[in-house]
């Protein structure tokens, strides 16, 4: 809780810079030097594997092709659709709801499973597989439902759907049953960060090789700051970094540009879920499964007030 409350802190203070400067957090971010950008972060008990001096050489080194990254803010970042299988839909309604993702420009897409019934999970992670198309990314996230054994035996039924991520197949603080999972399971990928609490525990899940896709979310650790850093740990373990958003694409539509043009992360997608959308001053502008760059001063995440 007191993690939650100083991303809040954090956050919020990120939003007042960037207002200050008359900017979307994104370009203030961009604006800041590597060694600006190495004095914001905390990076004790990472030494191991990322010092002060290795964190800036990576900025370093990215910053000499990221004008060729620069095309990302005239493009948008790509969004998937998390709300087309949410796990007491029917089947009927998920499939319904592919559609209309389909036709709303999105080419990825969730479903929920982590059913006490494993041929439930099963039958629908196939039905949205063959509703969406061989070509789209369809990820599967079980929200910890599962015991080894369990994960073992449901990941290896899933194997022919071809999921591009398993996510949070497990109790997300058990490091080993993850590290056992991946490896059993490989090439299928694991993806988590939800429930990872800080920097140190995504060092570990990292050195561990317990996950493919870092799910970093600046509202679950210490604010963009250590966002930044679990996103500096990613690039030092050469590992694509997909922002958890839960409904707070507003902010992570600003970090995601970021990582790619001044740290070289590769752009996937991001998670879209507008089911806030109402309560946001500006909320994210997605269309044709795009986020628009921002372009208002800020995080965009000003609630609409009473």
């Amino acid at each position: 809780m007191i993690h939650l409350a100083l991303a809040s802190i954090v956050n919020a203070c990120f939003d007042l810079w960037a207002k200050e400067r008359g900017v979307p957090l994104w370009r203030l971010l961009l604006e800041l030097t590597p060694q600006q950008l190495v004095d914001l972060l905390d990076l004790s008990y990472l030494e191991d594997v990322l010092t002060p001096e290795s964190a800036l050489e990576i900025l370093k080194t990215a910053a000499e092709s990221r004008d060729e990254r620069g095309a990302i803010l005239e493009r948008g970042y790509p969004g998937y659709d998390t709300s087309i299988g949410w796990f007491r839909y029917s089947d009927d309604r998920v499939r319904e709801n592919i559609a209309r993702a389909v036709d709303a420009g999105f080419t990825a897409m969730k479903l929920k499973v982590g059913s006490p019934d494993e041929e439930r999970d099963l039958r629908r992670a196939y039905l949205v597989r063959e509703a969406a198309g061989d070509d789209a990314r369809v990820m599967l996230d079980c929200n910890q439902q599962w015991s080894l054994p369990q994960a073992l035996r449901s990941c290896l039924k899933l194997a022919a759907m071809k999921p591009y991520w398993i996510e949070e197949p497990t109790h997300p603080d058990d490091l080993l049953a993850h590290q056992t999972l991946a490896r059993a399971i490989s090439p299928m990928k694991l993806a988590l960060g939800e429930h990872l609490p800080n920097r140190v525990v995504f060092k570990n899940f990292m050195q561990a090789g317990a996950l493919s896709f870092v799910q970093a979310d600046c509202t679950r650790l210490a604010g963009v700051s250590e966002f930044i850093t679990v996103s500096l740990l990613a690039r030092r373990f050469n590992l694509p970094l997909v922002p958890h958003v839960g409904d707070m694409g507003q902010i992570h539509q600003h970090l995601v540009l970021f990582n790619h043009i001044a740290l070289g992360h590769e752009v996937i997608f991001l998670e879209h879920i507008p089911h806030l959308r109402r309560y946001f001053a500006r909320p994210a502008r997605v269309e044709g499964g795009v986020y628009h760059t921002p372009q208002e001063p800020g995080s965009s995440s000003d609630l609409v007030l009473p």
